[in-house]
């Protein structure tokens, strides 16, 4: 009989799953751009080059998602000063303006003209996938001043009496021509972030979980003892983190084909992050108990959706509260910079992972004094 409860229990857990994982798509299915940074350069000598920038810039106010612009301009002074930005991750594309501008736009209206070209750029190591809308958002911007470059100066030929040739009719279907190049490309690497991240966190979980299997039914005869142990539990975490940072690496070098221009470098870093994750996750099962993995099996089911997003892709909310504390973030935010930016592994993101790691090795050693304190407690309410 006592076996119907379960039949009720059933339904219950399948209501809150599903309630559960259909909450974890919030992010994706509400996605929508909102002030995406994008760089102006303007190298033009002539007048044509400033009224260009102008009339991106009002134009671009137009284009919004809810009551927000969708792309926010700043304007950068050279080119050079682009492409730092852009290592630097601060923009997700550029339009460049060339010196030139000016004066083959002038040359439209003379017998031989030449197409003014503008210069696009996407940062496509920032994001991949925001790298795509970016593109054809940039070359949606420059097929609306063909347009209405088109039509003045249609008009301005019919207003003179000016018969076309058919040089100038062939260019004044789309008189700007531009040209897009990649930054950062991630090549066949676009989705390793991805790919590696949730082998690598199920195993620091599963470490987690083993280590405190470990010590679960061991009676320790005194504090030091028990902090001995715990300290045994850090080192073995340590010695967990680098066999599956290296293995890891290694298995997608053959498995999926990765190709990196440094192994030691992403095994390093994947080795320190792991480290991090399993002390994390340690920490908070040496306090709660065996109950705080599901906090982190949860956390990489919402974390997930998140991560593949840009920020400024997110609703505000997620943007605010959850985005900047998920420890998964650092993960990706510093394989980005070793893969497609500087492919140095001393960058912020391994900074924090550290500190995370030392913080979270702290607090999983300082239950072994809460410990002496509690038996201290109890024995002096004996006497």
């Amino acid at each position: 009989m006592e076996g119907k409860k379960y039949f009720g229990l059933a339904f219950i857990a399948v209501l809150v799953l599903s309630f559960v994982f259909i909450s974890t798509q919030i992010p994706a299915a509400h996605q929508s751009i909102k002030n995406l940074p994008i760089a102006l350069v303007n190298e033009d000598a002539g007048q044509m080059g400033q009224t260009l920038i102008d009339t991106i810039q009002e134009n671009g106010k137009a284009m919004k998602t809810n009551d927000e612009p969708m792309m926010k301009f700043d304007v950068l002074e050279n080119e050079q000063q682009m492409k730092e930005e852009m290592a630097e991750q601060n923009f997700y594309g550029a339009i460049v303006i060339p010196s030139d501008f000016t004066e083959n736009y002038m040359s439209l209206q003379t017998a031989t003209p030449t197409s003014p070209k503008l210069q696009l750029y996407v940062n496509q190591g920032k994001n991949m996938n925001v790298a795509n809308v970016v593109s054809q958002t940039l070359s949606g911007i420059v097929a609306q001043m063909n347009e209405m470059m088109s039509t003045q100066l249609l008009t301005t030929m019919e207003q003179n009496n000016v018969s076309l040739n058919v040089e100038q009719a062939r260019i004044y279907t789309a008189p700007i021509s531009n040209n897009t190049t990649m930054l950062n490309e991630t090549g066949k690497l676009g989705n390793a972030p991805l790919s590696l991240f949730q082998p690598l966190w199920i195993a620091s979980i599963a470490s987690a979980v083993m280590l405190a299997f470990a010590g679960r039914k061991n009676m320790f005869k005194s504090v030091n003892d028990q902090f001995k142990f715990k300290g045994i539990q850090v080192l073995v975490a340590i010695a967990l983190g680098f066999v599956v940072g290296f293995a890891l690496t290694w298995y997608t070098t053959f498995m999926l084909d990765f190709e990196y221009d440094s192994f030691l470098t992403v095994a390093l870093f994947l080795s320190i992050t792991c480290i991090s994750f399993i002390l994390l996750i340690s920490a908070v099962i040496s306090w709660i108990g065996l109950g705080g993995v599901a906090l982190f099996v949860l956390l990489m089911f919402f974390g997930l959706p998140l991560l593949q997003l840009a920020p400024e892709m997110l609703p505000e909310f997620y943007k605010d509260w959850i985005y900047p504390w998920l420890p998964m973030r650092f993960m990706f935010d510093g394989l980005r910079d070793i893969l497609f930016f500087n492919g140095e592994i001393w960058n912020s993101a391994t900074t924090i992972l550290i500190w995370v790691a030392i913080v979270s090795a702290i607090v999983h050693l300082t239950k072994s004094w809460v410990l002496k304190k509690n038996v201290v407690e109890e024995v002096q309410e004996e006497i």
